[in-house]
Formats: structure tokens, sequence, C-alpha cells
């Protein structure tokens, strides 16, 4: 079963229209509830009026948080862990201040979607304005704070260092230096966030749906904002349409929704609005960066050394974890002797935080790619050529940069051939072609230029995952592990590795998440993480039932447990094929089997956990080709190549399908996508009129290639692969673009390259020739 891709096993139910979404779920008594948020970027709070709302028909309660004492604990960090760097603390409904527009003030709940809509328009507001904190560069000089008590504005500093920085660049030929911006992003997923909440009718839980990726950290979080114990709140999924890293975050509308639902005595639901998303959602990816790198005359590389701020927002709510994935990502698969980086996350009056699909990586390769591409024009090398000529060998695996990652342990390269692999993304883009082409067009206004784009992945951050199977007298096997799915087909990949340790059909495989009291633990879904945790726990479990079916089948086939073999959920004797049991039977005859005597429990059931030593190292690389008119500044995508090394692809068509998507949101952000903010802490591209995502007539065929390599990090030999698409694409896209005016002076420092910035660019080349 594993390295076979058959149908996902979700699809069926999705496509005729029989899925269930948290907008879909509905409960008798329910009422509506809606947020009233910030119009400023940073004020005082002098008042809320809400006598308007509450006296209008349909309007149950309209409150701010002086009627909540229930949510006066601050929200908990969105990683769940202690809070680092300066202390900070984010109130679920804002009491005296707000920080960014979108945050929340006061919530009015209604009978209705409609009545609910006419309350929050008669809720008045009064603000005093405050002087907003706009780009990172900005709010470290201002002289305003964000937080009481810290003397600037700097949340938190991440580091690392390898050699002797200095020294290596005195060394270089060339040195080139750059200040190079990767823009704010938003996740958009198809379906926006949404809860429900009622108390169990049969019980005292509270109950909560969530459109979330990790159940169990909602779960605490309830239970800490809230004051309860945490088998008292039961967090349950339904089907999410998406959620690629902004919905693992925590966020108030979740406490919100529960409170009123504990205070009412009625079911409560609150649905995310599209523009709701753009200002209460997490953002990612706001860096600027000022970077030097160093080369010997053979375009070798000789040193690194970088600086950069990261724009958190108002709450620092992901802690380190992402501009430290940035200094470890950003040598990339090259040798690079001497090394140095600072990131300095920066608090600033917008929406906070949240780890968007590659979460800090996607930066660090947009830096180093254009990094490379200056040093290869400068040394009149091919783009190709001097990634050759510094990617790590496959003699050299295991290969150390010499820095720690994230979770303490030293990084070291999971085995792989890099260069093989980089060529398989040439010749799938078709890469002398391209180049030939390039050279025929050079004298017309329509211009090929082709980009280049290598990194490398640290996936599957543990600490661990679990999973419990158990065979079902009827012959089915159920699996339940603690990581819920928003599309990724984990209920296929996980079914397939119970049915191959286990010996079960795949039919015959059901795998179950989302609820927290059907399975008790889980790190939840993230980190490119499920495949190389949870896989290894399903399939660690899985050969544990299979033990124990062999030793009930020996019983009752009379024969020794080695002797037994299990295959298509059917048991029999080595060489003895028409002496069957099925595994059904062998269920139900190991509730009172002798056999299980020594395991000390009854039937085919186990749970495991598998606790990874480090992260997985996954290598990729992708390759454009693109159109630019330098008449009218129209850029077109002709091509594109994505080879990645995803260890052993437990459904290769999944991971293919993986990422495709991942590299049409790294196109979006090197073609169009970005958050503007003006000088007020406004947010200007709000809505999908102005924040463009790809759509597929601009997307040509996405050509993907495969190179396994099996990871030496769990049994599997699994490597993640969940955002790896999505991490290359703005440097290849920039690559891209420059590769086809370079000549004409343009150089390309951020992205997205939209028409207008390119124009810019070409009518300043143009005045300083």
């Amino acid at each position: 079963m594993i390295g076979a891709s058959p149908r996902r096993k979700e699809d069926r139910r999705l496509l005729v229209g029989a899925g269930r979404f948290l907008d879909d779920l509905a409960r008798a008594s329910m009422l509506h509830l809606g947020v009233v948020r910030s119009v400023h970027a940073h004020a005082r709070l002098l008042g809320i009026g809400l006598a308007g709302a509450r006296g209008l028909p349909g309007v149950v309660a309209a409150w701010s948080a002086s009627d909540l004492p229930e949510i006066a604990r601050p929200m908990p960090s969105a990683y769940g862990g202690a809070q680092k760097g300066r202390p900070w603390a984010q109130p679920v409904l804002a009491r005296d201040l707000v920080r960014y527009v979108g945050e929340a003030v006061a919530v009015v709940v209604a009978e209705s979607p409609y009545r609910l809509a006419d309350a929050m328009e008669a809720v008045a507001v009064e603000y005093e304005p405050l002087p907003p904190l706009g780009p990172a560069e900005e709010a470290m000089q201002s002289a305003t704070r964000l937080h009481p008590g810290w003397p600037d504005n700097v949340a938190l500093v991440a580091r690392g260092a390898v050699g002797d920085v200095e020294a290596g660049l005195a060394r270089a030929d060339l040195v080139v230096h750059a200040r190079l911006r990767h823009p704010r992003l938003a996740g958009n997923a198809i379906e926006t966030r949404g809860a429900l909440a009622y108390r169990d009718p049969d019980g005292d839980a509270l109950v909560v749906w969530s459109s979330h990726q990790n159940p169990y950290l909602l779960r605490d979080a309830l239970a800490a904002v809230l004051e309860l114990p945490v088998e008292r709140v039961r967090v349950l999924m339904p089907d999410v349409g998406g959620a690629f890293g902004p919905k693992g975050s925590i966020y108030p509308e979740e406490m919100l929704v529960a409170a009123a639902a504990l205070r009412l005595g009625r079911p409560v639901k609150w649905v995310e609005s599209r523009r709701e998303h753009f200002v209460a959602t997490g953002h990612d990816r706001a860096q600027a960066h000022e970077a030097r790198i160093g080369f010997a005359a053979d375009g070798t590389i000789a040193a690194l050394d970088d600086a950069f701020l990261a724009d958190v927002g108002a709450y620092p709510a992901e802690g380190d974890g992402l501009t430290l994935n940035t200094v470890n990502h950003l040598p990339g698969p090259y040798r690079v002797p001497h090394y140095r980086n600072v990131g300095t996350s920066v608090v600033t009056s917008k929406t906070l935080n949240a780890a968007y699909r590659g979460a800090g990586r996607p930066e660090a390769v947009f830096v180093m790619e254009r990094l490379v591409d200056l040093g290869a024009r400068r040394l009149g090398l091919d783009p190709a050529e001097i990634r050759r000529r510094n990617l790590v060998r496959p003699e050299e695996m295991p290969y150390g940069p010499g820095l720690t990652y994230k979770d303490g342990v030293p990084v070291a390269y999971d085995p792989g051939d890099f260069p093989a692999a980089f060529e398989q993304a040439l010749a799938l883009l078709g890469y002398d072609g391209w180049r030939k082409r390039q050279a025929r067009q050079a004298a017309s206004a329509r211009r090929i230029g082709v980009g280049l784009a290598c990194y490398v992945q640290g996936t599957g951050l543990g600490p661990w995952e679990g999973a419990l199977v158990r065979v079902d007298p009827s012959g089915k096997v159920y699996v339940f592990v603690g990581v819920a799915g928003q599309g990724q087909g984990h209920a296929t990949t996980l079914a397939q590795v119970a049915a191959a340790e286990l010996g079960a059909a795949l039919d015959d495989v059901i795998v179950t998440a989302g609820d927290t009291t059907l399975f008790p633990f889980g790190m939840g879904t993230g980190g490119s993480r499920v495949a190389a945790n949870a896989g290894p726990a399903v399939a660690g479990t899985a050969r544990e039932v299979r033990r124990k079916a062999a030793r009930v089948a020996a019983e009752l086939l009379e024969c020794a447990p080695e002797d037994v073999r299990i295959d298509g959920s059917r048991a029999y004797v080595a060489g003895v094929p028409d002496r069957v049991v099925t595994l059904g039977r062998l269920a139900h005859a190991a509730l009172k089997s002798k056999a299980l005597r020594a395991d000390g429990e009854p039937g085919l059931n186990a749970c495991t956990y598998f606790y990874p030593d480090t992260v997985t190292w996954a290598f990729g690389a992708q390759a454009a080709a693109v159109e630019v008119d330098v008449e009218t500044c129209a850029i077109r995508l002709l091509a594109y190549a994505v080879v990645h090394d995803p260890g052993r692809a437990i459904n290769p068509a999944i991971v293919e399908g993986q990422l495709q998507g991942g590299a049409a949101q790294g196109i979006g952000a090197g073609l169009g996508e970005e958050l503007v903010y003006d000088a007020n802490g406004q947010l200007l591209t709000g809505s999908l009129m102005d924040y463009p995502i790809p759509r597929a007539d601009q997307l040509p065929p996405l050509t993907v290639g495969l190179a396994e390599h099996p990871s030496a990090i769990n049994p599997l030999g699994v490597k993640g692969v969940g955002e790896s698409g999505a991490i290359p694409g703005a440097a290849a896209i920039a690559n891209a673009v420059e590769d086809a005016v370079a000549d004409l002076g343009v150089t390309i420092l951020e992205v997205p390259v939209t028409p207008a910035r390119l124009w810019v660019l070409l009518d300043e080349a143009r005045r300083r020739r």
C-alpha cells in the first residue's frame, strides 16, 4: 500500500455535497454571535455604547469586556507554550486600549444573522486615537510604545552563527550587499474561521466545534481562559475547508462563543466573514533583510551575513518560532562555511502574526536565492551553474551546517542527492530550451526570463504523535489519531499505512480524528509533521495489533504465531492459504482469547506513541519561465516545474497535489499578493478585489517530480511535504522576472513583482541610463 496512489477515501462524500463544514452545523435554539472590531490601529477606548444594540428586536445580549468577567484572563500564546521575550498580554476583548484595526472590542448575540448585522451597526464606540506603529523599521525608531513597560518595540531576538563571517567576507573576491523585503501575506483558506459552542445536554461538558487545525491546543486554551477542567471541555472539528497554518493559532472568538454559550445556556455560533478574515486571522511573512554574501572568483560561497526585522503585528503570539525558522533555513542547501544572522521581532499596530504555510522559510529562501542570482550575474555565471558549484554533495551527508534547530538538536541534513534533484527540476522545466527561446526574443518587447530557487526544509517537528488502532468484530479497522485534516488526505494516507502494517484491506480501514474525547492527546496539524509523526505512530500501533492478531489466529488455526500471514483482512497459515480466518472473527475471538493473557489486555487494539529524535530535512527546487512585456509591464507565467524529496511518498498522487497547491501560493506571493497598510494603520488590501490570489487561468501546468531518499529519522522514511511547495515560489518568480530585464538595469529587491512595481523599476533604470 505504501507508495501506491489509490483514490482518496474522503473525496466522494465531499464531491456529492455530503461534507459538513462549520457553517453547516446547527442546533435547536441556536444564537448567532458577532464581534465589534476596532476601526483604529492604536487608540484608547473611552466608552462603548451598547444600549442601542440591546434595544433592537431579536438581540439577546451585547457585552463589552467589563460585562464578561469570565474572559478576564489573557489569551494563551499561539503555540500553547510559555511566552518568550518581553512580557505581553492579549485580551480576549480589548478593555482600555486597541492595538490594531480588527481587534475585538465588544460582542453582540442575536436570534438570526440578519438581526445581528443590524445590532452591530448600533454599537457606538468612542476612541482617542494614538500614533500607529507602521513598518517594523519605523516602529524601531518610534517613541510610541505598543506595550507598557517596554523600552522599545522589540519583542525578541533570534540568532544563529557559524565560523568567522567578517574574515570570510574579507577573503571573498566579490561581496554582494542587498536590502530585500518580503511582503505581509494572508492565508485565505477557502473556508474562513468559525465556531459553535454549547453545553452538552447529557452532561456538564462544554462542547466547541471549530474550523481549526489543533483541537487539543484549542481545548487547553478554552480551559485556561474560562478556568474549567480540561476534561470538561470537548473540542470537535467538522470538515475544514483549508487552513494553511493561521487556523492553528488561538484566537479570541472561540473564547467568546464558549463564554456566551455558557452564560446564556443556548448554543452560540460565530462565522467569520471574508473581510473579517483579512483583519482578524493571523498574517505572516513581513520581513526586511539587510544581507551580504561573499563569493570566491569561481562562484563558491565564502560567507553570508544577514540581519532582518520581522513585523509580528500587535502581539508576538508565535514567539521566536518563525524568526528562528528564517535564521536556520537561510543558508539553504548550500555549503556556507561562515554564517551569521540576527532576526529581530518587532511589534506594530497590525493584526498579529500566525504561522502561514512555510512559516519563516519562504522569506529565507527569497533572500538567499536572490543573493545567489545577484552573485551569478556579477561573476558572469549561469544561475544554474553557480548553484551546482555550491550545493551540498550526496557524499557529504548527513551534512551539518553548524546550526542548532529550535528543538535544541544540531541540524543534520537527511540523506539526499541535492544536485541530482536540482538537475531533475531543470529537465522538467526544459531549461536549455527556455534559454534558447530567451536568446531569440531578446530584442523584442516580450522578453523571456528563467528563475530558479532551491531550499531545504526542516519538517516533522515533534515532540510526539500517537495512534490507537482497533479491529472491530465487523472486520472494520478503526484508527484514531490526534492530527485532524483540512484537506490533506489524512484519511487515505494514514489508512494506507495501517493497512500495510496490519494486513488489512484498505476499504476496511477508517481513520478518525478531530474529537478530543476519542483520542486523548495530539500536537496538531502543522509544520509538515503528520506523515513524519502520526505516520510512524500508526505504523507501530498497527504492527502491535498485527502481532496480537497473529497470536489469536495461531490459537484458532492450531499453528505457531510466526506461521500466520495476514493479508487483505484475512489470516491464514503460511503455505496453506485455504485455512482462513477473517480479522473480524479474530477481533471477536480476541475478547476471550487466552493467547493475549500475557499482554494483560483483551481485544485487537493498541495505542502507541512515536517520539522522533528531531526533524527530517527535505530538499526541493522550483523553476519558472516567464514572459515580460517591457511596454505594458505585464508578466505571464509560461512554465513551472517542482521537484521535492518526500523521503518515501506514502501516496505519490497526494504528495504531488500538495506540492502543486503550495506552488500556487508561492507564485501568488511572487506575482500579486500583499497586505498593504497605510500610514494610519488601515488595511488597504482587505478584500479579494485588492488581494489577488492566483486564478486558474493565470497558472500553467505545474509539473511535479519526486526525488525520493528515505529519511533516517523515522521508520517509514518519510519527510514532510505539506508546506514545501509554498517555500521557493516567490524567489523563483523574482529571479525569473529579473532575468528577463536585468540587461535594462533592473534589480528585483522585493515581491510581489506587480506590473506597477515593474514599471517603476524600468522607469528608474531608464532615468539612470
